[in-house]
């Protein structure tokens, strides 16, 4: 999955951005305060894809 397509389909579900680190990205849904690490690669594997956004709760 390209890393753009997971961060709009985080936006949507009500995430936003809380930080931006060296080869992390810090992403925080704002319904729970449940904080995750996006890498910043262009492609993320689908895996670990799906288990971010299942962490924040964004399916």
């Amino acid at each position: 999955m390209k890393r753009r397509d997971l961060e709009r389909r985080l936006r949507i579900a009500g995430c936003y951005l809380k930080r931006e680190g060296k080869s992390h990205s810090l992403w925080t849904n704002s319904k729970n305060g449940v904080v995750e690490a996006v890498p910043r690669h262009t492609e993320i594997k689908e895996p670990l894809a799906k288990k971010i956004l299942k962490n924040l709760d964004a399916e």
